[in-house]
């Protein structure tokens, strides 16, 4: 039996009014706000349901939610106040779903909603970025900015600009000051689309762009365990979303937000501001830690996090990480170990399989963001941490071609193939220049030295920055020569190189 409103579950909250547009449908979002609205709605403070949004033309998750009625089975496994958590609900905060690319009209007529209070993003790092491009009106936007803006303007159309009609906007990438950056990309668009002083005016005074931090390990379908699963469940789920108890969000908004949306009537693990210094511990020391480990554990031969964290090697590799991390980071050492620890047990959870290729995908923004800033740091210092360097060294061969498909990217790891997920011109510029050094027109040095200079990618030139190039271009030579296990080796107990 499948998923459905036929199988009988708690409590379903889809016939309540459709309060969030969610541009996003993917795990992290199903089981951290969808979850979260789901708790507010049990205990009668936020009375509303979702509508999801397909964020990309190429989309799987909403065909497979509208198949099971927009149900979909949270899993919540791990430790929490010293006590074992392995706990699952049936998710009805979602009411409807939407494919912009073949149905944007549905789009305005939600923004027509007077019930739709906020909206809320999880496009990853890369979703973010200013996007040139034309809208008529009866097609969507492929950026989300783009989506955004049209979305806005329609809603300050349909209202005649009243300035109670306005929203509050949540975006949940990892990207520093994340609102405020999402604003300014929507007001480039919406001056691209030569719009009126009036509804800039109701842009920046009727609407709440909010600054966010989110927490929680997310990892979805639990591959590999599906019979178990169904047993356990009693029926079949394709959008399991497995996750860890631990949550955190915290959101710079105003007062009324808070009874717009009171996680925290709900018990819910809310800070109503601090953002900037959560973001900097969990960016720094969480996900951070996740993509210097994803490139080098997986070509090391390891498929998830706790694979990394249980082969001695490698777990080495990431505990140095972890401390060339913190020594770059700004707050008091007995804050930065303590969140380390927890971040830890959270990394060594036995019931998550936190999947490499899943925290693979547009790793040189994930770099860029999480890590690139730690590097930078050191740099200044003179001196370039072993770990980082590999790491950046590990994520050139990690995205090493062997065949192309429309999608991105296909490498290769021990003779099998697995798929890769960039934007398209880092795609472009890898598959050349490896060809380049197969074909022996650049040496693996010049190859270095070309990428890193690209500031379109890293936002400045890597190149400049002393003995960068020269590392990165040995640890690849290693890795492609000796392997990767031979690679973390040689940078376990290393420490850092003067420049």
């Amino acid at each position: 039996m499948k998923l459905s409103k036929e199988v009988p579950n708690s409590s379903s909250y889809q016939h309540l009014p459709a309060k969030v547009l969610q541009i996003g449908e993917g795990n992290f979002l199903r089981g951290f706000i969808d979850w979260m609205i789901q708790e507010m709605n049990k205990q009668g403070v936020f009375n509303g349901s979702v509508i999801a949004v397909q964020p990309t033309p190429h989309g799987k998750v909403l065909p497979k939610l509208a198949a099971q009625d927009y149900l979909y089975t949270a899993v919540l496994r791990g430790r929490k106040n010293g006590e074992t958590v392995d706990y699952h609900e049936v998710i009805s905060s979602i009411s409807g779903g939407i494919n912009p690319y073949s149905d944007w009209p549905a789009m305005k007529r939600v923004v027509e909603s007077a019930d739709l209070q906020l909206i809320v993003s999880n496009t990853t790092e890369a979703g973010i970025v200013y996007q040139e491009e034309p809208y008529a009106g009866d097609v969507s936007p492929l950026s989300y900015p783009g989506k955004l803006a049209a979305l806005l303007h329609h809603r300050f159309t349909h209202y005649e600009g009243a300035g109670d009609k306005g929203l509050y906007i949540l975006p949940c990438e990892l990207i520093e000051e994340n609102g405020k950056k999402l604003k300014s990309i929507v007001h480039r668009v919406a001056e691209d689309w030569g719009y009126s002083e009036a509804f800039f005016e109701w842009l920046d005074h009727s609407n709440v762009f909010c600054d966010t931090l989110v927490d929680r390990i997310v990892t979805g379908f639990p591959r590999g365990q599906e019979a178990e699963y169904r047993e356990r469940l009693g029926y079949d789920d394709e959008l399991i979303t497995v996750g860890e108890p631990y949550h955190l969000f915290a959101i710079d908004a105003d007062e009324r937000f808070k009874d717009i949306f009171p996680l925290h009537k709900a018990g819910l693990n809310v800070k109503w501001g601090g953002v900037q210094e959560q973001r900097d511990l969990k960016v720094g020391l969480l996900n951070g830690p996740h993509t210097l480990m994803t490139p080098v554990g997986y070509l090391a031969g390891a498929d998830t996090v706790l694979g990394v964290m249980t082969t001695p090697s490698l777990r080495s590799f990431v505990e140095q990480g972890f401390l060339d991390i913190q020594e770059a980071l700004p707050m008091k050492e007995e804050v930065k170990k303590e969140f380390t620890s927890g971040v830890v047990d959270r990394f060594l959870n036995p019931y998550n399989k936190h999947f490499l290729l899943d925290i693979g995908m547009n790793s040189f923004f994930k770099y860029t963001s999480r890590l690139l800033p730690r590097l930078k740091t050191h740099a200044v210092r003179g001196e370039l941490p072993e770990t980082l360097v590999l790491a950046l060294a590990a994520l050139l061969v990690y995205y090493k071609p062997v065949r192309t498909t429309e999608k991105g990217l296909i490498a290769e790891r021990g003779g099998e193939e697995y798929e890769t997920r960039e934007n398209p011109v880092v795609n472009t510029l890898l598959l050349d220049t490896w060809q380049a050094i197969e074909e022996g027109r650049i040496t693996i040095l010049a190859a270095v030295r070309s990428i890193l200079s690209r500031e379109d990618i890293w936002g400045e030139d890597l190149d400049a920055m002393n003995g960068l190039a020269e590392r990165v271009a040995a640890h690849i030579e290693t890795i492609l020569i000796e392997g990767m296990a031979a690679a973390v080796k040689k940078v376990v107990g290393s420490g850092s190189v003067k420049s």
